[in-house]
């Protein structure tokens, strides 16, 4: 069903659905960003059209609405464990197309490689999604070079139009809107600022030590800011935190992990694989560009544009796509 439904309506069914539903979009939190005077967008519960920021792109993705930053897995003793309480609540995620498309990546590494992800699954779930409609595109997306600019597999759709929104039902739990039936079709990019050509094979035992990704050694701090923004990164590590009460008892997490940062590859005896920035962004790159692409045969990379958007050292992955574009072509 499509519906032309006022700002009044939409807060009014929104209210309705708050007792099933933790319904999240993207706020802005004013002197919340990196320095004193500046802002951040991120995912935030919020039950009023007022209250989202919908036109600037976030600064981190809508996953840590359903893939939580730091989650606890299980409580332990010395004899038991113990799952904790899961919010019995749906949660309605409002999210732009390519956010949308990163959450098929997920759950293909979480749900489809393999024997699902018992508490991802669990979560995932309850989630259904509201496409925001992209009438423009904001500085760095590259979602049209990714084809991530179209997203079909929504619950709800909605165009903003000054006091008007636009919205295309497809889920039935989520008709509960009162408003005109219209007829139109969601917005979606078309061109972003800039094309990125990203390459349709990749040699990897050719780039595996090319120099191309010697300059990474000296310009990336390894920070982690680019993979904890990314809707598609999806790495965490393991902890078991001790009570101090009772170091016998105590909880087990999972917390996000980043490829970039000094430690993700420590393995027992002391060993560390791609100590160098350089390797480490050559791991990132060809992840998002080649291996999850020869797995499942489309990239990983959705072009959100956020790695360039938040990197501190003005490191652009999308140049780092054209580099690895322009030496295969050198190769062949």
């Amino acid at each position: 069903m499509k519906l032309k439904v006022s700002v009044q309506n939409f807060d009014k069914a929104l209210q309705s659905l708050k007792d099933e539903y933790k319904i999240f979009a993207p706020v802005e939190f004013e002197k919340k960003g990196t320095y004193s005077d500046t802002s951040v967008i991120r995912y935030a519960e919020t039950y009023k059209f007022s209250n989202m920021c919908l036109d600037k792109k976030s600064h981190f993705s809508a996953k840590e609405t359903f893939l939580p930053i730091n989650e606890v897995l299980f409580y332990f003793t010395q004899d038991e464990y113990k799952e904790p309480k899961i919010d019995t609540k749906n949660i309605l995620v409002f999210l732009r197309a390519c956010d949308l498309n990163a959450v098929k990546r997920i759950d293909e590494i979480y749900l489809n490689n393999g024997n699902p992800d018992y508490y991802y699954k669990k979560r995932r779930e309850k989630v259904k999604f509201a496409l925001i409609g992209c009438e423009t595109t904001f500085r760095n997306c590259f979602c049209v070079s990714m084809d991530s600019n179209i997203a079909t597999n929504y619950d709800i759709a909605m165009n903003i139009r000054k006091d008007f929104l636009y919205l295309d039902i497809k889920n039935n739990d989520l008709n509960v809107f009162e408003g005109n039936e219209t007829e139109f079709d969601i917005d979606y990019v078309r061109k972003n600022n800039f094309d990125v050509n990203v390459p349709e094979k990749v040699d990897f035992n050719y780039l595996v030590n090319h120099s191309m990704w010697d300059e990474y050694d000296t310009r990336c701090i390894g920070c982690g800011r680019c993979n904890y923004s990314c809707p598609t990164c999806t790495c965490f590590n393991m902890q078991d935190i001790y009570y101090r009460e009772n170091e016998d008892v105590g909880e087990r997490r999972r917390v996000y992990a980043s490829c970039q940062v000094d430690g993700y590859t420590d393995i027992a005896g002391g060993h560390s694989f791609r100590q160098k920035q350089g390797q480490r962004m050559r791991f990132k790159t060809l992840h998002k560009i080649h291996d999850f692409k020869e797995r499942n045969g489309y990239n990983m990379c959705v072009g959100c544009g956020r790695c360039d958007d938040m990197c501190p050292q003005y490191i652009s992955f999308s140049t780092a796509i054209e580099k690895v574009s322009n030496v295969m072509s050198e190769k062949n």
